[in-house]
């Protein structure tokens, strides 16, 4: 059975790698196939000779991961089928429906799930909706949330087909909204329709929705300026959105994020509470053990208290794990059969992929599952248990090296206090705040609300402490596959049982994990990077040993920008330790947006801008140079031209004094252009004439009408054009009119909402083109132009 689940698990693996789906004619023969399989699986029978048993097996792996396929492939089709047709992007459409979760605050407005009851044809029937204050609000007003979970409204709503940024190793949130379902998003039209028709509807899910929200609210007024008060919110309803930015920020660097999430041993300790008392109540009656034992009525009773918790806290996938576990051995418990641990996690493996293919493109599901199969491999099977401390710095150990290979595939760093940390807040937060805090949403109770917030505050002290350390956390460029699985391969020999020989030379299998450098540009060449963004700009240019950061994007928020959500993360993927240079190439939000926050996350050598003396960047602790045009230095073999602004009376607009960069390998040019307009263009062409010619070049100014000349278009003559654009802008940009100039000069176009981030490999022999789009395509991204 658990060769089977596994299999299982695989072929659903695979089917979310696919950048089409197969028809249905074609998983209508694979499904035969697989049950096929399964039939000769019957061959291999334990008495069978060895060759037929082994037979058996490779029939029986190959048909469950036929099978879990073709059962990812029949939900991913009936999910693509509810899509909304190009036509209605950017349309007003009258809808109703029901609010569908916890509304979250926005700086100026809430977002929320909204279920479609009536709508258009072709509208989905799960979208996610903003509903914005106008921008005339009293910067003052406190923030008001119109809608509440559970009531149905009638909206006029503009909908587009769910997109995200998509960057290398980055984030993609197409995916994260293909598996909860929401096949658009959109937002409401202010001064449209928007009436509330019922207050309340009375279905299962709309009821624990409306049940986690009035939690919410109490918490929110017994507790209204705690500063730690989201992190109560997050351990009783799940609503992660609760914690501050900063806070999660000390939670990564001390690796105790898991813990802030309805983790499995919080809904084991609610159930192990419910057991016992359950035990304890069934006892005290003369009749009720004669009609079913204690320990079956406490087996209940503690599953039923894990279902209740689960469906409090959103469902997330370790709370799901943990409860098909509990069930599966209250089940085993009631028919009085014994399962070993391995059979009760594969078969909560296999109810979480029945219920949910998608789960597989989750980290928190591959670190579930990992570090609760870690602990059954270092502790199961075990003749006698040793001392406490003994068995926790074992399980600490084994956490620590196990989870090591996975935390630097998908996050690139990993925190070297995270045992300390987890040792001083395990048991606080699983043994003292967490049931505090579930207490606490009794009415009446609010001063066990206080005393989890005191010890929260006090538990926080020492968290804040930990991550402030100079090495609190290791971190490193992705690492490759290979990498990965030799140290994976090597941490499970190393955590084998004492008297297995040689069980340290598991630990040399991670020296390639942590010591392999991220591959480099040769001397020579230049790999530019023209990061997706969102209507803004980004540019990466690396060379053999230098690495420059031209503009730093758009702030999306007061705590979220691209400097902390991209560019940040993108680098640290790569590899990049410094930036010995960052251009910010002008004032302006869409790019100095993130400025701040790379300035925070790396050391940066030099900061060259045409911002003026007063703007808050200026007051870094950084080297400051202006833009000149004139401005040349070579890094390994790459020139570096500034072609504008160029000194004497500068330009009324902040556009105008944009930097213009030229890099060049050998014969080979890219220019970067930034937001220049057709003053500056006619400056340059003026000064610099067939010294702006290039190979490729980013669009001046996201392809508005105010820019791209055709006098410049002529002068830089670039094959291979970047539109650095976001999706559906409110701008309109690129204007058609542009786009058909650069159609005219002959050049290929590309663009970030179109084809995501565009790397740019530059050298003497010849340019290259990779699209981020083509190159990590799958199914749920849809066609690209």
């Amino acid at each position: 059975m658990r060769l089977f689940v596994l299999a299982f698990a695989g072929g659903i693996w695979l089917l979310q790698q696919q950048v089409r789906l197969p028809g249905a004619d074609s998983l209508f023969g694979l499904g035969l196939a697989a049950v096929l399989a399964l039939s000769l699986a019957g061959i291999g029978r334990e008495s069978a000779p060895v060759l037929r048993r082994f037979l058996g097996r490779g029939w029986l792996l190959a048909g469950a991961a036929g099978l879990g396929f073709v059962w990812a492939a029949g939900f991913a089709h009936w999910r693509l089928a509810d899509e909304l047709p190009k036509a209605l992007e950017g349309q007003d459409i009258e809808v109703s429906g029901v609010v569908a979760g916890l509304p979250q605050e926005l700086e100026r407005g809430v977002r929320f799930a909204f279920d479609v009851e009536q709508a258009l044809p072709g509208v989905p029937s799960r979208v996610s909706l903003a509903w914005y204050r106008g921008r005339d609000a009293d910067a003052d007003e406190s923030p008001h949330v119109p809608v509440r979970a559970g009531e149905r409204w009638r909206f006029t709503v503009r909908l587009k087909r769910p997109h995200g940024n998509l960057n290398p190793h980055g984030f993609d949130h197409e995916a994260w909204l293909f598996e909860r379902g929401i096949r658009a998003t959109g937002y409401v039209r202010p001064k449209d329709i928007a009436e509330r028709l019922d207050a309340r509807v009375w279905r299962p899910g709309y009821a624990v929705e409306m049940l986690r929200e009035a939690i919410r609210d109490r918490f929110r007024t017994a507790l209204p300026e705690a500063p730690h008060g989201g992190i109560l919110v997050a351990l009783a309803i799940g609503d992660q959105q609760s914690i501050a930015p900063e806070l999660w920020q000390a939670f990564a660097r001390t690796g105790i994020t898991h813990l802030m999430s309805i983790s499995g041993l919080h809904v084991t300790m609610l159930a192990g509470l419910a057991y016992a008392l359950v035990n304890w109540l069934w006892r005290r009656s003369p009749w009720l053990p004669l009609r079913l034992p204690a320990q079956h009525a406490a087996a209940l009773g503690g599953l039923l208290a894990a279902f209740a918790y689960c469906l409090l806290a959103g469902f997330a996938v370790p709370a799901q794990r943990t409860l098909y576990m509990l069930g599966v051995v209250a089940l085993a418990h009631l028919a009085a059969r014994e399962l070993s641990a391995s059979r009760v996690l594969a078969l909560a493996l296999l109810l979480v992929l029945l219920l949910d293919p998608w789960a597989v493109l989750a980290a928190g599901f591959w670190l579930s599952f990992g570090a609760v199969g870690l602990l059954f491999f270092v502790l199961g099977g075990r003749l006698a248990s040793g001392h406490w401390l003994r068995d926790w710095m074992r399980t600490q150990w084994a956490i620590t090296l196990g989870m090591l290979p996975a935390l630097l595939a998908l996050f690139q760093q990993f925190s070297l206090v995270s045992p300390l940390a987890n040792a001083l807040a395990i048991p606080l937060v699983s043994f003292l705040i967490t049931p505090l805090a579930l207490a606490g949403c009794l009415p009446l109770l609010d001063p066990l609300l206080f005393l989890a917030h005191a010890i929260t505050t006090g538990m926080m002290l020492a968290v804040d402490w930990m991550a402030a350390l100079p090495l609190a956390v290791w971190q490193q460029a992705a690492p490759p596959g290979w990498a990965v699985l030799l140290a994976l391969a090597g941490g499970a020999w190393a955590l084998l049982p004492r008297g297995f020989p040689n069980r340290w030379l598991g630990l040399l299998a991670f020296l390639p994990l942590l010591t392999i450098e991220a591959p480099r540009p040769s001397s020579g060449t230049a790999a530019i990077t023209v990061l997706d963004v969102g209507q803004g700009l980004a540019i990466h240019v690396q060379t053999a040993r230098h690495d420059l950061l031209f503009d730093a994007g758009p702030a999306f928020s007061s705590d979220a920008d691209s400097g902390n959500r991209i560019i940040a993360p993108y680098l640290r993927a790569m590899g990049v330790r410094r930036l010995d240079v960052m251009v910010i190439s002008h004032a302006d939000k869409d790019h100095e947006g993130g400025a701040a926050s790379v300035l925070a996350a790396l050391p940066v050598a030099m900061l060259k801008t045409s911002l003026p003396f007063e703007h808050p960047l200026s007051a870094q602790p950084v080297r400051h140079e202006p833009c000149r045009d004139g401005d040349a230095w070579e890094w390994d073999g790459v020139r570096f031209e500034m072609l504008h602004p160029a000194s004497g009376p500068q330009a009324r607009k902040s556009n105008d004094l944009s930097c213009v960069l030229r890099v060049a390998s050998g014969d080979k040019a890219m220019l970067l252009s930034s937001d220049i307009e057709a003053v500056s263009e006619q400056a340059m062409v003026g000064r610099h004439g067939k010294r702006l010619a290039a190979d490729v070049m980013t669009v001046p100014h996201h392809g508005s009408r105010t820019s791209s000349t055709p006098a410049f278009v002529a002068a830089v003559g670039a094959r291979e054009v970047i539109f650095p654009v976001g999706y559906l802008n409110r701008f309109g940009h690129p204007k058609e009119d542009v786009v058909a100039r650069y159609v005219a000069s002959g050049a290929r176009l590309h663009r970030s909402d179109l084809h995501g981030a565009l790397r740019v490999d530059l050298a003497p022999r010849g340019i290259d083109v990779h699209r981020q789009r083509d190159e990590s395509r799958r199914y749920w991204h849809g066609e690209t132009p």
